[in-house]
């Protein structure tokens, strides 16, 4: 009876015990996730505590908390506590990311979390955001790749525009690439896009406004399944919201999206194989073949040149010209090739051509035999072969060559019999005089230029050592030209776009972002408005300067929503300048 006593109190005290116990872990709520997919993750913990330090999380980007919540309740007498903070975060790369550890210090002793594994896999169709303005930035933006053709011919031309659509209900800012198509096993060109120009077009049966991100020329190198890989935006949307300002207008709030253009696969057709003419080297498209001489009448030991040139749009950096065949008394250098191609939307177009030298040894009438070039035309479906007209080069002064039996010439049998005229424009030969029937250097014009040059660099040099010392000696004048040729330099494109608000305020606040890169070695994506006010502080800006500038980006972003005038875009640009200014000085 002692021993069952004995017992029970020792199992109800080690219960005690082990429910006492303190448990501090990560919850995550999902282990794979799209690169854009957001994730969330709470560290709880069954008692209260201090000084909860989180993770660095590297690989993500946080959009969302730390939100704290606490839970005390009381059941049957027992007390029951948690607290737990929770963050949400988007994944920046692809791969195995980690969640590291955090600590938090609780009665005296510090408690840490288990690191945590998660899979980034690549963008999904339809990510899990949750949110009302999530949900309205889903629905109201799309990435989208228009490909031009999606079964050619093997180096057949087609294209892949990029085209970020998005509704007048919302707006969209710092766009960049968070993921670059690789364009495998095709040659590819981007076609550069001088200025993003919106405009408006027709998605899914609905008007849209759009962008074009980026646009590129294929050519598939391999047949079969050719594979796009994914582009990837990294946007920030402005959502409105229920919520209105002073004066009534309704407050934006901005949603940072990662968008997805997903995988496109092209089927490649390889080229027929009946006709293909003999010495096909690839050429696809529609070409002209043009085969010329500069000069048909010269001297032995002359020389002409014979170009062979093909013209057209189809893929003019991918296949070899023919070469040209011409009698054996006829010297033939390795030709000169040039090319004159230009590249946009519908393919490579422009000209290719092999320019040779020739140089006839003997007097005579010499054909030039034709030259033969065939493409595979995508249109028509079929190969084309072109030939040239046969040339006839007639030499009339020179050496006769000596004929055998078979018509040939006895040199062509035995050796070359070089002419060696043709270098005679080369002086090998020279003419020397004796040191001692020249001229003395001494006393000659270089002998003192020499001499007094070293003394005429020094005094140049005390000059402008003096002339850079006076504009030194005030300082403070200095800095502040300093500052008002730094200001004029970012807000230049800023006051070109004085008539146009919207291009006018997206200039004014990318010249804001570019100064603070140049000033702080930022990157665009630490452009927060919290960051920016730190990195101030720490370089001893004055609080009310760095507020003025904070505040000057939020009216950026709220004047393209907001009705304005010419005078109110000139008074923030003057706005601007004298900050730039202040902040330099102080910087």
């Amino acid at each position: 009876m002692l021993k069952k006593i004995f017992l029970t109190t020792f199992l109800l005290f080690l219960v005690s015990q082990l429910g006492a116990q303190v448990t501090f872990q990560t919850k995550v709520s999902k282990n794979r996730v799209g690169i854009n997919e957001r994730l969330k993750v709470s560290f709880e913990m069954n008692k209260n505590g201090d000084n909860f330090t989180p993770p660095k999380f590297e690989g993500f980007r946080v959009v969302g908390g730390p939100n704290q919540s606490t839970s005390n309740t009381w059941i049957n007498g027992k007390r029951s506590f948690s607290r737990s903070y929770t963050y949400f975060l988007n994944p920046t790369r692809k791969g195995t990311l980690k969640i590291g550890q955090a600590t938090i210090k609780i009665d005296g002793s510090i408690y840490k979390t288990s690191p945590v594994e998660i899979e980034v896999t690549e963008a999904v169709k339809t990510p899990n955001q949750g949110g009302n303005a999530d949900y309205i930035a889903d629905q109201n933006v799309h990435l989208v790749a228009e490909v031009s053709n999606s079964n050619p011919y093997l180096n057949e031309a087609f294209t892949v525009v990029y085209k970020l659509y998005y509704t007048s209900q919302i707006g969209i800012s710092n766009v960049n690439e968070v993921e670059s198509p690789s364009y495998a096993d095709s040659w590819n060109h981007l076609i550069p896009i001088q200025k993003l120009e919106m405009r408006q077009g027709v998605y899914k049966g609905e008007t849209y406004n759009y962008v074009t991100w980026r646009k590129a020329v294929l050519y598939p190198q391999k047949t079969g399944e050719l594979v796009i890989e994914p582009l990837t935006l990294n946007i920030n949307v402005q959502v409105p919201s229920n919520r209105r300002d002073i004066f009534g207008n309704r407050i934006n709030r901005q949603v940072p999206k990662v968008i997805t253009a997903g995988k496109r696969t092209i089927k490649v057709k390889p080229l027929p194989e009946k006709n293909k003419p003999i010495g096909f080297t690839g050429a696809v498209g529609s070409f002209d073949l043009n085969y010329s001489l500069n000069k048909d009448v010269l001297k032995a030991s002359e020389s002409f040149q014979a170009t062979v040139k093909v013209s057209g749009r189809g893929n003019l950096k991918l296949f070899s010209l023919p070469k040209i065949t011409v009698p054996a008394t006829l010297e033939v250098y390795e030709p000169e090739h040039t090319e004159s191609i230009k590249t946009n939307l519908l393919g490579m177009q422009g000209s290719i051509q092999d320019t040779y030298t020739i140089v006839p040894e003997y007097q005579g009438n010499y054909p030039i035999p034709v030259v033969s070039f065939s493409y595979f035309d995508p249109n028509k479906e079929s190969y084309v072969i072109l030939s040239s007209k046969e040339h006839m080069v007639n030499v009339n002064e020179g050496p006769l060559a000596d004929k055998t039996s078979t018509g040939q010439t006895v040199s062509n049998l035995l050796k070359p019999n070089l002419n060696y005229k043709q270098f005679n424009f080369i002086a090998l030969e020279t003419e020397l005089q004796p040191i001692s029937k020249t001229q003395s250097f001494f006393g000659k014009c270089n002998f003192y230029l020499l001499i007094l040059g070293p003394f005429i660099l020094l005094l140049l040099f005390a000059i402008w050592f003096k002339t850079q010392s006076t504009r030194r000696i005030d300082p403070v004048t200095e800095r502040q030209k300093t500052a008002n040729r730094l200001a004029k330099k970012h807000l230049s494109s800023a006051k070109k776009a004085l008539k146009k608000k919207e291009a006018f305020y997206e200039a004014l606040e990318r010249a804001l972002h570019n100064y603070l890169k140049a000033k702080l070695h930022i990157v665009t994506a630490e452009f927060s408005k919290d960051r920016i006010s730190s990195l101030l502080e720490d370089k001893k800006v004055e609080t009310n300067i760095i507020k003025e500038f904070v505040a000057l980006l939020s009216d950026c972003e709220a004047a393209r929503y907001a009705p304005t005038t010419s005078v109110g875009m000139q008074e923030d640009l003057d706005r601007a300048s004298k900050l730039i200014s202040k902040m330099d000085k102080q910087l």
